[in-house]
C-alpha cells in the first residue's frame, strides 16, 4: 500500500476520503486516456504519480467534482510537438 494514503494529511488536504478516492480515480482515468503527468515519478507507477500530484497541490476537485489542474502546474517531461502542422 502507498504510505501517503495512511496519513490523514492527504485526506484533509482534499476534503475527505470520498473526495480523495474520487480525485484519484478520475485522475487515473485521465492519465490512462493519455493525459500528461504533472510530476515525474521514477518507477512509472501511475497511482504514485497521482498521489504526488495531490501532495504537490497540482490537481484538485472543483465544486462539481471535476479534476482541475492548479494554475501554474506544468506537465513533467518534454513537450509533445506535432511537426506535421508546421
Amino acid at each position: 500500500m502507498i504510505d501517503e494514503l495512511r496519513e490523514e494529511a492527504i485526506v484533509k488536504k482534499v476534503g475527505g476520503r470520498f473526495k480523495l478516492s474520487t480525485l484519484i480515480q478520475k485522475r487515473l482515468v485521465q492519465i490512462n486516456a493519455g493525459a500528461r503527468p504533472l510530476v515525474d515519478v521514477k518507477d512509472g507507477n501511475k497511482m504514485q504519480m497521482v498521489i504526488e500530484e495531490i501532495l504537490q497541490d497540482k490537481i484538485y476537485l472543483d465544486t462539481e467534482l471535476n479534476v482541475q489542474i492548479a494554475a501554474g502546474a506544468q506537465p513533467a517531461g518534454p513537450l509533445d510537438v506535432d511537426f506535421r502542422s508546421l
